[in-house]
């Protein structure tokens, strides 16, 4: 995994704004209806080479392809893992309904328009899980290494779902237990995980279950929640076991994008269990209002040596575009905690977790991704030619 050595890298969590004629293809592949498959590998390849081309023009060094190809971050896995049917009950229910969050604001949360991964196809397991996805992880990494080289770019991340966030998207009703079930699916995505390595990739697993479950449990208190997301690293650490942490990066969030956030688990209650994950970098929120106090925490965290920070420097929570000077003195503070070296500058977040899904426009998107590029390139003036060279004792 490349480091900011010489000067503050610039990166992003993965998923970006689909084009609007590849949009209509993944959605009719994702839901099963018919369309021409060789069209849409064919406007995959091209769409993956323009949008990396754009992020390292627009200044962006670790790249990815954008999730181009995928439904979403999660069930972009429903062709990809065997023992799964369509679920029969699944359908139809909002996924805070029942949160804590839905139980404080809820005329604010009806007034919303139906979410585009409300109606996405939930699977249930009704036999041994495998995996099955060896073709479509080729494609999507053949695009990338193709254009990353194409682009020059400093190096490439590809993202992939945790088994966590398999599990509770769902439903079991093969295995005995919820434990046996999960670590079924982990034991599957290794797959996954191990041929995004072997390609010379950098992998990204997505798990925001860890920290929103405590949210959409309400009569779960914050020790139950600590003892249910323990099992969950477990069972991850499982499925990225063999691999060289320094190729990994784990990236946690929140789910929520637009609304008042008032439930969301703090960092200082999650740090420990996040710094258990056999990575050798960890992205997380730090950019929006909820959140960016929480910068502090790492001052007390103790990351371990030679493991990398990538904050949220920009946010997916509003459409405001970050000053770059903002920017800078948000990547400044991490890199005072941990060293310059050891901070890569990041998103809260990716802009298009789920296609179809634009709460930013992405003349916004990319508007965003400027200024942290931009922020990024000020704060290194300040870190490598000024007076913060040195990491902390």
């Amino acid at each position: 995994m490349k480091r900011s050595d010489h000067r503050i890298l610039a990166t992003h969590v993965g998923s970006l704004p689909r084009p609007a004629d590849l949009l209509g293809l993944i959605q009719a592949s994702a839901a099963r209806r018919p369309h021409d498959a060789s069209k849409l590998e064919s406007r995959l390849r091209d769409a993956v080479t323009d949008i990396v081309a754009r992020q390292v023009e627009t200044g962006i060094d670790v790249v990815s392809d954008g999730e181009a190809g995928k439904p979403g971050f999660i069930h972009y896995v429903n062709e990809r893992l065997s023992g799964f049917e369509p679920s029969r009950d699944a359908a139809n229910r909002g996924p805070w309904d029942g949160s804590r969050e839905v139980a404080s604001f809820p005329e604010y949360y009806r007034s919303l328009k139906q979410d585009p991964h409300d109606t996405a196809l939930h699977l249930e397991c009704t036999g041994p899980i495998g995996y099955c996805g060896q073709a479509a992880v080729h494609r999507d990494i053949e695009n990338l290494k193709a254009a990353a080289a194409q682009s020059g770019a400093v190096e490439a991340f590809m993202p992939a779902v945790s088994p966590t966030n398999v599990e509770t998207w769902q439903t079991n009703r093969y295995y005995r237990t919820q434990e046996e079930y999960l670590f079924a699916i982990a034991e599957a995505m290794h797959e996954e995980y191990a041929a995004i390595v072997a390609a010379g990739l950098i992998l990204q697993v997505d798990d925001p279950r860890l920290v929103t479950h405590y949210n959409l449990n309400p009569a779960m208190s914050l020790a139950e929640c600590r003892r249910w997301a323990e099992v969950r690293v477990e069972a991850l650490n499982h499925a990225l076991r063999g691999l060289d942490e320094d190729r990994v990066r784990f990236h946690t969030c929140y789910s929520i994008d637009m609304g008042p956030r008032v439930h969301d688990m703090e960092l200082k209650d999650v740090i420990d269990l996040v710094l258990r994950v056999r990575a050798g970098a960890y992205s997380f929120e730090s950019a929006n209002p909820r959140h960016e106090h929480e910068w502090r925490v790492w001052q007390s965290a103790c990351l371990p040596e030679g493991k990398i920070l990538i904050p949220g420097v920009i946010t997916q929570s509003s459409v405001l575009v970050e000053h770059p000077d903002l920017v800078a003195e948000r990547i400044v503070r991490f890199a005072e905690v941990a060293g310059p070296q050891n901070v890569i500058a990041g998103a809260d977040c990716g802009f298009a977790s789920f296609a179809g899904r634009d709460d930013i426009h992405a003349e916004i998107v990319w508007a965003k991704l400027a200024a942290l590029a931009e922020g990024a390139r000020r704060a290194s003036e300040r870190l490598y030619h000024g007076s913060l060279t040195r990491a902390p004792s």
